[in-house]
Formats: structure tokens, sequence, C-alpha cells
């Protein structure tokens, strides 16, 4: 089992920045891929980005892509998510997920097994 928490989340202005971390325990592994989705009200959920813990590499999805960096911290067993020139279209609860694995694409949501509860994060306009 992997237990995921999330924090870092809150109120901005648009135009602000925030960075949203994922503390990640348990059964963890340098295999694991971990993503960042976000589910806005009344909208499906939707992936945001999502890194490969062993070599590092990054995926976005357009939306962020030149906004939002997705990064690790092997020490600390942490994935952070900073976000910056945060829209209002922004607005959603964020969520960590990972996987044991890396499966294509990174982006589907079908293919992580954990997830943490979320956090909120509101762009005002």
């Amino acid at each position: 089992q992997v237990h995921l928490v999330e924090s870092g989340g809150g109120l901005v202005q648009a135009g602000g920045s925030l960075r949203l971390s994922c503390a990640a325990s348990g059964r963890t592994s340098s295999t694991y891929t971990m993503g960042w989705f976000r589910q806005a009200p009344g909208k499906e959920r939707e992936f945001v980005a999502a890194i490969r813990w062993s070599v590092g590499s990054t995926y976005y999805a357009n939306s962020v892509k030149g906004r939002f960096t997705i990064a690790r911290d092997n020490a600390k067993n942490t994935v952070y998510l900073q976000m910056n020139s945060l829209k209002p279209e922004d607005t959603a609860v964020y969520y960590c997920a990972a996987q044991p694995l890396f499966r294509e694409p990174p982006s589907s949501s079908r293919f992580y097994d954990y997830w943490g509860q979320g956090t909120q994060v509101t762009v005002s306009s």
C-alpha cells in the first residue's frame, strides 16, 4: 500500500503562484510514476502532470505547459507541483496519484493505483 498526502492548496489571485506537495509513504519504489490530476466542479477529472521517479522524465497537459513544473525530492519521498501564472480556470481540487510502473500514456488516470485526498486550489480573477 502507498499513502499519499497532498498539501499547499489555497486561494490566490490570477497571475500568482502556488506550490503543491505530495508526500508518499508505504511501499514506494523508484519504479513509480507520480501524477497530478485535477477536477473542477461539474467537470471530469483531468491530467495535469506526471513524473517518472527513476529517470525524472516529465509530462504535462497542454493547458499547463510552460506554467507548471513537476519535480521530485528523493530524500523526502515527495513530489511537487509548482504552479505559476495561475488562471481562474486552474481552480479545482488537485489530486496526487501513483502507479507502481510506467504505463503509457501517463495521462490516463486508469493506470494509477493510489490517490491522495486532494487539495483545493482557488484562483480569483
